[in-house]
């Protein structure tokens, strides 16, 4: 039987959900390939809820800024209680936080502040010091960015504690424990290397990461709705949806109140359709980074595939790679037009155990396809 220990280690995991999405929306937008005819975004969020174990779904679409279609299906609480979630709530966007926590780091490299080929030992010398990171003398600031590190993930037993406020360090001595999946160079996800470039932006911003990320993104942006929980049982403020998830008994419990200490700059924002989209463009369309930096982001790591590219219409817009979310109780999905212009934000929260969880994505694409591409 599976331990309430680690039953609640298992709501605290962060995964990428690299989800294939298109649109959806009542409106013509144009974006660099020419004229976009989107569908109805309400449509698309009722037919996903009807998959099964959807618990509800927001999505809406921007174009320039400006929103041009919305949707919100089933509920915020299981079994169709507390009403209708607003297409505008908060929600947790998991793994998309690490775009934004790379992006800060690579501000600080275009400042001058570090290199990518900048040692961790050097940067961060107490992990080395403390053996807080095996061979930290080796890898680099990029191979952290590019989850090339080798560093194993530090979710399980020694972060299970729901209601303990956790030092980042007190992450890194659980991942220590594991052993090392991969050489130094090799691709392998592993949240713990955004953990530590969360650290490196407090050390040479003399910031927390929660300030820093609103100083240098959310409050340029005017992303006022979105911020950095750091508090062990912080709950999203506002109305949002519930996510749930069986315990070690197989009943389903609420998840809402993730440990967001385990997350920290590896999947802790809090954001909103809109302001994750106001991201995502000004990412896209260079007002964030270089070029040369962005794509030490975009560009696929050494040994690892490049991913698929273009929507799931196989023509205008073509989208760039995507970036999702997810983890016990929530999928959540961003996609942008490869010229930063159009955006589909997406929150799913589930009832359902992790190996259903991971049909989310193909059920996501395929709610949306129905809309964007009929045809298909």
């Amino acid at each position: 039987m599976v331990s309430h220990r680690a039953a609640v280690a298992r709501m605290a995991t962060v995964v990428c959900a690299a989800l294939a999405l298109s649109v959806a929306a009542p409106a013509t937008a144009s974006v660099s390939a020419g004229p976009v005819k989107v569908g109805d975004v309400q449509k698309a969020m009722e037919g996903l809820v009807k998959t099964g174990h959807v618990v509800g779904a927001i999505g809406e679409v921007y174009v320039d800024g400006k929103r041009v279609g919305k949707g919100s299906a089933g509920s915020r609480l299981l079994n169709g209680k507390g009403g209708a979630i607003p297409s505008n709530a908060r929600y947790r966007i998991g793994s998309q936080t690490k775009t934004m926590t790379a992006t800060v780091v690579l501000q600080l490299v275009k400042e001058g502040k570090l290199s990518l080929d900048d040692k961790l030992g050097a940067v961060l010398p107490e992990v080395a010091e403390k053996d807080l990171v095996e061979r930290a003398g080796e890898i680099t600031v990029r191979d952290l960015i590019q989850l090339t590190s080798g560093i194993p993930d530090y979710i399980g037993p020694d972060t299970s504690d729901s209601a303990r406020d956790y030092r980042p360090t007190d992450l890194l001595a659980a991942s220590r424990r594991n052993s090392r999946p991969v050489e130094i160079g090799t691709f392998n996800y592993s949240n713990t290397n955004y953990i530590l470039l969360g650290m490196i932006i407090e050390k040479l911003s003399g910031r927390s990461l929660a300030a820093e990320l609103n100083r240098r993104l959310f409050a340029p942006l005017g992303m006022r709705d979105t911020y950095l929980p750091t508090k062990a049982t912080e709950g999203i403020r506002g109305p949002h949806g519930h996510g749930y998830a069986p315990d070690e008994t197989g009943k389903l419990r609420d998840v809402d109140r993730l440990n967001v200490t385990t997350m920290l700059g590896a999947g802790g924002v809090v954001s909103t359709a809109r302001d994750v989209s106001a991201f995502q463009s000004a990412f896209r369309q260079g007002r964030l980074l270089p070029e040369s930096l962005r794509k030490v982001i975009t560009d696929p790591a050494p040994g690892q595939l490049p991913p698929p590219s273009g929507g799931p219409c196989a023509g205008n817009p073509e989208f760039a790679a995507g970036g999702g979310g997810s983890a016990p109780g929530f999928t959540a999905a961003t996609y942008t037009s490869s010229d930063g212009r159009l955006q589909f934000a997406v929150s799913v929260t589930v009832a359902m155990d992790d190996a259903e969880r991971m049909t989310m994505p193909r059920r996501v694409t395929s709610a949306l396809q129905s809309v964007f591409c009929p045809a298909a």
